[in-house]
């Protein structure tokens, strides 16, 4: 038994049950009580205690669309890399990056990007891979990374046609031994979707032959009208918007992830709430990418499931918080816009995307939902209770104020040490790897064979 607590406890349960000085309760990978610390030191005076200080105590935080391998990005030159325009971004950096990542190169970023979302309170990732260089495994070396990390991933690989049938029909095939295994593993701990690009790298022979392939079981995470080029091409192709497309496809339903949204319509979106699909925002990487704000406050308003993720562009998912609730407000022009909507993407619909997937209570504290929990030290210095939460997290809280990080019963971080990994070591492998990836991509080394 684990007990943290001495904090202000939010539990984001039914009632928003708010604790001055709360206190979880866990039993293996369960939350077996809350209340007072008072109350459960005294119902458990054996237990191991973990003390949060005063800081705040709340759920692990959840991502529902990630890009694992842009780790090795950051900080990338590529000679004659001048992008003018979405494309050229995607040619010159995201394209030449996953050919040129090895099975190592993959295994290391995963290493690095969980490790980060440890230190940044993220305790469950959904991730979009691609490694054209070294396809047939690479899941399973992000999963070997979760699991040794302690950190709850659900995984996919990005089907295109950019490097032909053979590439193709491998990364389908990637997608489904993985699904199949992710289907017997009973920790609760790892999930499988079937990755896709995005419509416009993908002829309507490949989505049928993706079609005939998926389990049943399985659903798609897909990228979905994030640039102009997806639209033009899709109209140009096939007399149809892109969301229209992908419905008729039969890409889109209950079990699906349709990532960005940006260039729809109303049409669209009734289309979207009729498949049943969820939809991921990520503000920082559309704002960065210069593709344009999507209409995703019309979309929650429809009734729509819509999640919050980074894209890659960052495992801080309170970055994100704080960019998608300022993004909406410029670009409506109203102060009052996205107070509602963004915080529930973030608490509440990405806690049933993620109950969807993993069939286990998450993103919540109470009795029976597994332990992921986390402890900011964020100190409030105005009133604090169960109606202003929200503020104080957008203005008071990033993820390098987590100091605590448990996941499904593990503590992986207490008072910022991380637990059993070596985080100088891993980083010195990450900027070694790093560096030898980039000399490949500029010529100055050969590629693996």
């Amino acid at each position: 038994m684990i007990l943290i607590g001495n904090g202000r406890l939010v539990t984001r349960d039914a009632q928003n049950h708010y604790y001055e000085n709360g206190c979880a309760a866990v039993e293996g990978t369960q939350i077996a009580d809350v209340g007072t610390t008072e109350e459960m030191k005294a119902k458990y005076p054996d237990a191991e205690f973990v003390d949060a200080k005063g800081g705040v105590i709340m759920p692990g935080l959840i991502n529902t669309h990630h890009h694992i391998y842009s780790t090795f990005a950051r900080g990338l030159s590529i000679d004659g890399y001048d992008p003018q325009g979405f494309m050229d971004i995607l040619e010159g950096l995201w394209w030449t990056l996953d050919e040129n990542l090895s099975l190592e190169d993959t295994a290391q970023s995963a290493r690095d990007t969980y490790i980060d979302c440890i230190k940044n309170g993220v305790t469950t990732v959904f991730d979009h891979h691609a490694n054209y260089m070294e396809t047939t495994g690479s899941l399973d070396k992000i999963a070997e990374a979760a699991k040794d990390l302690g950190i709850r991933t659900s995984l996919c690989y990005e089907v295109s046609d950019r490097n032909g049938e053979e590439q193709m029909k491998e990364a389908v095939a990637e997608n489904v031994n993985f699904i199949k295994k992710a289907h017997d593993d009973d920790t609760g701990m790892v999930h499988g979707m079937f990755g896709l690009h995005a419509a416009f790298t993908l002829s309507d022979e490949t989505l049928d032959y993706c079609n005939e392939q998926k389990p049943d079981y399985a659903g798609y995470h897909v990228h979905v009208a994030e640039g102009m080029a997806d639209v033009e091409d899709s109209l140009e192709k096939y007399n149809k918007r892109v969301v229209e497309r992908l419905y008729d496809k039969g890409i889109l339903g209950p079990d699906t992830l349709a990532v960005h949204c940006i260039h729809i319509d109303d049409h669209e979106i009734d289309l979207l709430k009729d498949s049943g699909c969820f939809v991921v925002h990520n503000p920082e990487s559309n704002m960065g990418n210069a593709v344009g704000c999507p209409p995703v406050l019309d979309i929650v308003h429809k009734g729509i499931t819509a999640g919050l993720g980074t894209d890659g562009y960052t495992s801080d998912m309170f970055e994100s918080y704080k960019v998608a609730n300022i993004l909406h407000k410029h670009n409506t022009g109203d102060p009052n816009a996205a107070w509602g909507e963004i915080p529930q993407m973030l608490f509440e619909n990405n806690r049933k995307i993620a109950e969807h997937a993993f069939n286990r209570k998450l993103g919540v504290i109470e009795p029976g939902a597994q332990a992921d929990i986390i402890v900011s030290d964020y100190i409030p210095t105005t009133p604090m209770n169960e109606g202003n939460i929200n503020s104080h997290v957008v203005f008071g809280m990033n993820g390098r104020s987590i100091v605590d990080t448990m996941c499904d019963g593990r503590l992986l971080m207490k008072d910022r040490e991380l637990i059993g990994i070596d985080e100088e070591a891993e980083m010195a492998k990450s900027r070694d790897l790093a560096q030898k990836m980039a000399d490949r991509i500029n010529h100055k080394e050969p590629a693996a064979e």
